[in-house]
């Protein structure tokens, strides 16, 4: 009976760690997000991490004749990634990006990862045409 007990609890926590992976760690997707960046910043009580917001235009909009403007709430575990954006609020940003099925608080409060930057340039003014 000691020996099924034991087994029980081990098959119960292997799984239990399976799960935790496959949830926390597991990467359910990845790809790029581009627009110009709202804010960068470290905040946090036990876990200091670093939050951002990318804000996107579109054209589609449930409102005729108007534009939507999509936010892409997303969290960064590099520090240098970090700091690089700290420092570009309001530039046009392409951000790479790892998606989780869920946040973990030491990683941050998104699960959205920004793991690199492909792209930072300053906006061009709305009257001056398209990005170069």
């Amino acid at each position: 009976m000691r020996k099924f007990f034991f087994f029980f609890i081990l098959i119960i926590l292997l799984v239990g760690a399976g799960v935790f992976y496959w949830r926390y760690y597991y990467v359910f997707g990845e790809g790029v997000k581009a627009g110009e960046l709202n804010f960068m910043v470290r905040k946090g009580v036990v876990f200091k991490t670093y939050e951002g917001r990318l804000i996107q235009t579109g054209y589609k909009s449930l409102v005729p004749g108007s534009v939507q403007s999509n936010e892409f709430d997303f969290s960064v575990v590099n520090e240098k990634i970090a700091e690089t954006l700290m420092v570009s609020g309001g530039k046009f940003v392409e951000l790479h990006y790892k998606e989780y099925f869920g946040a973990i608080p030491w990683r941050g409060n998104s699960k959205y990862i920004v793991d690199s930057i492909i792209d930072l340039r300053d906006k061009v003014p709305a009257s001056g045409g398209t990005y170069p």
